[in-house]
């Protein structure tokens, strides 16, 4: 069994094509729930409750790992996996069935993940660029997608454990979800670091995290700019939550956090 989750913030630009691709899995998607997260015009989900096997939830904005939370409490899935993914990620049409046959390779996978790729949603084509090949951790304790804005030729490709995955695409094993006390995604990190958070948990719980190389999908990411370019509030976020999951997870590496913190709020780094 496959189950997907999309929670969509005004992507009217990117979600047809999620969906496109969707329906060209080889594996048909056993089913599909939607949460909009307070988009500001709806008008571009009215044709999914027409799509079969597609649920829509209408929520105000609950953030990333809320609006998951949401769609999973829905979903209900007795067993199989469930997939955590961005409206501006795109799957290949063998995707699913290999990252599920992955799954069934590994007993001790709760999450599987492979190479994402950059795209360019302004000229739909791939930028060439890797995104993301895990998410692992700086010595001095900063997270980072291993590879992101390198050009991609050929590097990684190790079938390895990674300490964390990005939570862009997260094919993730029920089993495993179902033995974490409360939610799946914890409601405090309203957008970012929550994928981080919910690998350390797993971890934690003596599941892996395994990349495949094999696994090649695409993302938008709206990162992908100049630091001065995003703008200031989601700077902030992101440095508080990580301030944040270094609560929540106590480490030395909390040091780096604070710092950043202290950086971005009142030097407006």
């Amino acid at each position: 069994m496959i189950h997907v989750i999309v929670v969509t913030h005004n992507s009217s630009g990117e979600l047809p094509t999620c969906l496109a691709h969707l329906d060209r899995q080889s594996m048909p998607v056993d089913s599909l729930t939607v949460v909009d997260s307070g988009s500001s015009a709806r008008s571009y989900l009215e044709q999914l409750p027409h799509r079969t096997r597609t649920e829509l939830i209408l929520a105000d904005n609950i953030g990333y790992g809320r609006g998951n939370n949401l769609g999973y409490q829905a979903l209900a899935p007795a067993g199989g996996m469930v997939v955590f993914l961005n409206p501006d990620t795109f799957l290949p049409p063998d995707y699913l069935a290999q990252a599920l046959a992955v799954m069934q390779e590994n007993s001790t996978a709760a999450v599987i993940s492979g190479k994402l790729l950059g795209f360019d949603p302004a000229t739909m084509a791939p930028t060439g660029t890797i995104d993301s090949t895990g998410v692992f951790r700086a010595w001095y304790g900063r997270w980072y997608d291993r590879g992101q804005g390198e050009p991609d030729r050929g590097q990684y490709q190790l079938n390895e454990p990674v300490p964390a995955v990005c939570g862009a695409l997260l094919c993730c094993r029920v089993e495993a979800l179902e033995q974490l006390p409360g939610q799946p995604f914890d409601p405090d990190f309203f957008l970012y670091k929550e994928d981080i958070e919910l690998s350390l948990r797993l971890r934690a719980a003596g599941w892996q995290l395994i990349y495949d190389p094999r696994l090649v999908a695409y993302h938008c990411r709206g990162w992908q700019k100049q630091r001065r370019e995003i703008p200031y509030h989601l700077r902030l976020t992101a440095a508080e939550n990580e301030l944040l999951l270094y609560q929540k997870h106590p480490s030395p590496y909390i040091c780096w956090a604070w710092l950043k913190a202290f950086i971005v709020r009142w030097l407006r780094w």
